[in-house]
């Protein structure tokens, strides 16, 4: 199968060696200038659980590469997009009129409507997942990440179609394990929830790799996406499902995260390889979580005294940090 990565993310880029290692044709769209600045090769330090529980690490130049024009008249199969979720509408406008036949796989947060977030996407060529994978490209140019052995796909109404169906085999015949969720849209505001709580704490640490741990911190992390559970709620969500680590006494679940997160090499590396602490995806989860829920009329204290004390980067007035290079966008 051709396919092509959209950006050069740590996630698209952790996935696209895996496809390509399954014998696919892998490229990436990058912006025009962009791929002379990447240079021919990823440096990759990951860690491979898709064979070993704990994982087998994976440290290699991965020759990658890259294009910087697409025209509606490709061949690709495959277009997985990988965006951070404020990203996604501009992304997503910028594929509609250049996807040609292929199937596109949003692969990440959502926390919009799912059919507003791909505004003029044909539905019925786009594929619904979500990646288990974690990391982040260092200051020396290495992405350091994880590749765990599960992804997630789900449909928003009915069964999956033939093309969701292929997207699946793709990802199995790369030695992922497919779980699948009948709900996904409550699913994906779930997993946003959660990581809003996080997120909020490693905005106000400075980022995500001081977490491991700390159990203070990620105990008011379980709080903060606690006081969000109104809000899915209110956006017709069961509150009560996929949330027991939220809804359970934080004297038991902080602990237990704390301890993960320090000891589990695949949870550790996950966290420790969130240190830009100008990556803006963090700051829009808290951003956008918040403002929904003042949409709603619902109080959300931990959220409201973050944006008082990171002010305008949490508030969205201030200008936007520099883009990561791990963004590829």
């Amino acid at each position: 199968m051709k396919i092509l990565l959209f950006g050069r993310g740590a996630i698209a880029t952790v996935h696209g060696w895996a496809l390509e290692r399954a014998g696919h044709d892998v490229e990436f769209y990058v912006r025009p200038g962009r791929a002379s600045a990447y240079g021919e090769a990823v440096d990759l330090d990951l860690l491979d659980a898709r064979k070993r529980v704990w994982g087998q690490r994976v440290v290699q130049a991965w020759p990658v590469r890259y294009r910087e024009q697409l025209a509606p008249g490709h061949d690709y199969d495959l277009i997985v997009l990988s965006v951070p979720h404020h990203r996604l509408p501009e992304a997503a406008a910028f594929l509609a009129p250049r996807i040609g036949n292929a199937t596109v796989l949003v692969f990440g947060n959502i926390w919009a409507e799912p059919l507003t977030a791909i505004g003029a996407l044909p539905v019925e060529q786009v594929a619904w997942g979500f990646p288990l994978a974690g990391g982040g490209f260092g200051e020396d140019g290495v992405l350091r990440g994880t590749l765990l052995p599960g992804v997630v796909f789900g449909t928003l109404d009915g069964p999956p179609t033939e093309r969701e169906r292929a997207t699946r085999r793709v990802f199995r015949e790369a030695g992922f394990r497919v779980r699948e969720k009948r709900d996904f849209r409550g699913w994906l505001w779930r997993h946003f929830v959660v990581n809003a709580g996080l997120h909020a704490q490693g905005v106000r640490r400075g980022t995500l790799s001081d977490l491991p741990g700390a159990t203070a911190d990620l105990r008011e992390a379980l709080l903060t996406g606690r006081e969000l559970l109104p809000v899915l709620e209110a956006r017709g969500v069961d509150p009560r499902r996929g949330t027991l680590g939220l809804r359970a006494p934080t004297c038991l679940t902080a602990p237990a995260l704390a301890w993960m997160t320090a000891h589990v090499p695949l949870v550790r590396r996950s966290f420790e390889a969130q240190r830009d602490p100008g990556a803006e995806e963090p700051r829009a989860v808290c951003r956008d979580a918040l403002a929904e829920a003042r949409r709603l009329g619902i109080a959300v204290p931990r959220l409201e005294a973050l944006e008082a004390s990171a002010g305008p980067a949490v508030r969205g007035d201030a200008p936007a940090p520099p883009r990561n290079r791990a963004t590829g966008s």
